[in-house]
This record gives C-alpha cells, sequence and structure tokens, in this order.
C-alpha cells in the first residue's frame, strides 16, 4: 500500500499586521495571547488566514498518521484514472476530510505570496532582488521534498511532491509576477477549467525523461519506479494564480472592508459547493472519476491526482467558508486563546509544522528500500485518535519554540522555512 502525501501549502507564508505585512513567523511570542495582542499602526494583521491554513493543517496531520498507521487508510484517487475502492463509508470520509489540505495550501500560499511581495517593494527592495528571494525559496523547498519529506513517505528522492510543487511554483511566480492581475487571474482559470483537455502525447514516454516530464507537468502516477509523483504543476499553478489575484485584491484593505468580505466570501462558498452538486449530477465535464451511482461515496468520490473541477470547486468553496469563519470570530476576546489559539499558531508556521509532524508521526527511521511504506503494525482507530491528538499537543508546543527562535535570528536560514 502506497500512502500518499497530502501537503500542506508548504511554505513561509506571509500575514498582514496593523499597516503592512509580516512574513510568517516573524512575529513570535512566548504566549499566544502576547502574540495575538501585538499591533502597528491601525490595521489588523489577517489572521482569518492563519486560521484556515491552521484549521487544514490539523486535518492534514490526521490524514497522514491515519496513513501511516491504518491498515484501511489509502489514496490514490484519480490517478490515470483510477479509483480505488475504499472498504466503507467510514474509512472513505475519514480520508475525504483531507482533501481540503492541498487546494487551501497552494492557493493561500499564493495569497500570502503576493502581499509579501508587495511588502517586499514598498520597504524599497529592487525587483531583481525579490525576483532571486522567490528563486532561493524555490530551490529551498526543492530540496527540503528530496532530503525531508521523501524519506519520510519511504519514496525515492525524485518523488514529486506537494513541497516540490509549491517550489516549481514559487520559481514561476518569481517572473509571472510582473504579469497584471487581471492577467493571471485570466490565466489561472483557463487552467483549473481547461486542463482536463491537456494532451501530453506529444512528450515520449521512453526514455524515462519524458515519462517523468509527464508526471511533474499533469499525469502523477506511481507506475514508473523511481519517476513518482502525485502533485502536478497543471493545475496547481492555477490554483497558486487564484491565491495571488486574492492577495493583490486584499492590498490595501481597512479593517472595515476586511470584515465586509466575511458574506461575499460565505455566498461564494456556498456557491461553489452547488456548483459542485450541478458538476457531480451532470456527471461529463469536470470529472475525472465519473459518479457510479448515487450512494454518498459516489457522489463524493472524486479525482484529487490531478484535481478536477468538482473537487477544486468543492474543497476552495470549503476555503471561502473557513475564511468567512476566521473573519467573523477574529475580533472575539477567546479568539487567540484555547484551541483557536493553538490552531492559529499551527497556521503561523506551516512549513515548520508540515516538516516536523511526518517525522514525528511516522515514529520510524528512514527508510529508503522498499517501494511501498510499511508500518511494524498497525493500530486501530480509536489508538489513532489518540497518537493524532498527543501529536498535535507536541507540535503546539514546538511551533510556539520555533516562533521564539524566529524572533531572536530573524536573518537566516529560518527565513526559508
Amino acid at each position: 500500500m502506497i500512502h500518499h502525501e497530502r501537503p500542506s501549502s508548504g511554505l513561509k507564508i506571509s500575514y498582514v499586521r496593523k499597516t503592512h505585512i509580516l512574513e510568517g513567523s516573524h512575529m513570535a511570542s512566548s504566549s499566544l495571547q502576547e502574540t495575538a495582542q501585538r499591533t502597528v499602526s491601525g490595521f489588523p494583521r489577517l489572521e482569518f488566514i492563519d486560521f484556515a491554513r491552521g484549521i487544514v493543517m490539523v486535518i492534514m496531520a490526521w490524514d497522514h498518521v491515519s496513513g501511516f498507521w491504518n491498515q484501511y487508510h489509502h489514496g490514490g484517487e484519480g490517478i490515470l484514472g483510477r479509483a480505488p475502492p475504499f472498504i466503507d463509508t467510514t474509512w472513505f470520509l475519514l480520508r475525504f476530510v483531507s482533501h481540503y489540505c492541498a487546494p487551501i495550501f497552494i492557493f493561500l500560499a499564493g495569497t500570502v505570496l503576493a502581499l509579501s511581495v508587495k511588502r517586499r517593494l514598498e520597504k524599497g527592495e529592487g525587483q531583481m532582488s525579490v525576483t532571486l528571494h522567490l528563486v532561493k525559496r524555490g530551490l529551498v523547498l526543492l530540496f527540503l521534498e528530496a532530503a525531508l519529506v521523501s524519506p519520510a513517505f519511504s519514496n525515492p528522492w525524485t518523488y514529486f511532491g506537494v513541497i516540490a510543487c509549491i517550489g516549481v511554483c514559487l520559481i514561476i511566480f518569481s517572473v509571472a509576477r510582473r504579469l497584471p492581475t487581471k492577467v493571471i487571474l485570466a490565466l489561472s482559470l483557463l487552467i483549473i477549467l481547461n486542463h482536463s483537455f491537456l494532451d501530453l502525447s506529444f512528450i515520449p514516454k521512453v526514455p524515462n525523461w519524458g515519462w517523468y516530464l509527464r508526471v511533474i507537468l499533469h499525469e502523477p502516477n506511481f507506475d514508473r519506479w523511481p519517476y513518482v509523483g502525485l502533485y502536478p504543476i497543471i493545475p496547481w499553478v492555477g490554483v497558486m494564480g487564484l491565491g495571488w489575484s486574492l492577495g493583490n485584491y486584499l492590498q490595501g484593505k481597512t479593517q472595515e472592508q476586511i470584515m465586509g468580505l466575511k458574506r461575499p466570501l460565505a455566498l461564494t462558498g456556498a456557491a461553489s459547493i452547488l456548483a459542485f452538486v450541478v458538476v457531480r449530477w451532470f456527471n461529463g465535464y469536470g470529472n475525472l472519476v465519473p459518479r457510479m451511482g448515487n450512494s454518498l461515496v459516489d457522489w463524493l468520490y472524486v479525482s484529487k491526482y490531478p484535481p478536477d473541477l468538482a473537487f477544486l470547486i468543492w474543497t476552495l468553496g470549503g476555503m471561502c467558508l473557513m475564511l468567512a469563519l476566521g473573519i467573523h470570530i477574529q475580533d472575539r476576546e477567546w479568539f487567540h486563546g484555547g484551541i483557536t489559539g493553538i490552531i492559529l499558531t499551527f497556521g503561523r508556521n506551516p512549513l515548520f509544522f508540515y516538516l516536523v509532524h511526518l517525522w514525528l508521526y511516522r515514529a520510524q527511521p528512514p527508510d529508503f528500500a522498499p517501494r511501498a511504506y510499511r508500518p511494524p503494525f498497525y493500530l486501530e482507530l480509536p489508538e489513532t485518535l489518540l497518537f493524532w491528538v498527543a501529536g498535535l499537543v507536541i507540535l503546539w508546543r514546538l511551533c510556539l519554540w520555533y516562533e521564539k527562535l524566529k524572533r531572536q535570528h530573524p536573518k537566516p536560514i529560518l527565513q526559508y522555512i
């Protein structure tokens, strides 16, 4: 059984605080309350982004701990048109909920990338410096995928996963960011709405470089080891482009204007979910995995590898609802404490969380030899839930420590993590 990687928008994210944007974890504190109360000038940071990202990180942690230790957990939905069956509806739903992770991370990676680039330019940094910074960040992500992420899944270093995909997208946006926002938005929609028609038959499957190029571009699979991958550049670069467009839209918004986004986001989320029902009902365009019947599993079983239109409108619609909820509650006194405070801590440290949680939940040394990961024994569902919660507590403390470390050392390689 191959355990497939579920991402995180696996890169350091920037967020807005009271008139300007601070990168990722540069604003760290020794407590959640202290972190929450720090402000600059007159506008709140965009904590609703941290909130949404933190939620999907918690979900992602569940997906991976279950993937490592549960016998009936698996992925692979949509690989080369395949639909591996689940043992029952419960195990399907426990996997299905994780579908939110990759699209939300990659979308919000584009959002905060736009905010971060704007901040750098406003500080007087040159265009070439910003471009080189994005290229370096992309290369760092490619290295981390090969050196830390792939071994955690017992995959070869050539595995093209979500971190590698985001890294390549960053390199693309180091140049594409110079395009007008409307052009980026239009191209992103064009990719998302039409990528299912993409025909890569002009690229030869033999020799191996042709096969691997197809895997990286649009045909994720594990059929030819070690030239494997699950997160192709197309259409994920389009998802990042949508996020970039939102980030540019958020530039300069006042607190009142941000609060005014709650209703449009909620309506967009609801409309997207309704569109999902329509797409699945007609069972043609937008369904790389056709609906085979009328059961709950039939309706919800969509393609993730690559993501079809049904998958993206469902998950990004859910993201809009999460963002709307975050805006609704971010001014509550209790928002920075308790469970929501922990969620915010996770959301401020996405790449650190991602790298650490894999090895924490794997709980084994690296194994580079086998083609498929096998645990020494399997856990039952209640035991896995307990492991998941205990791991989240550990990760919370580690993220707080990491924020403190970044505050003490704001300039070294930590800025890329």
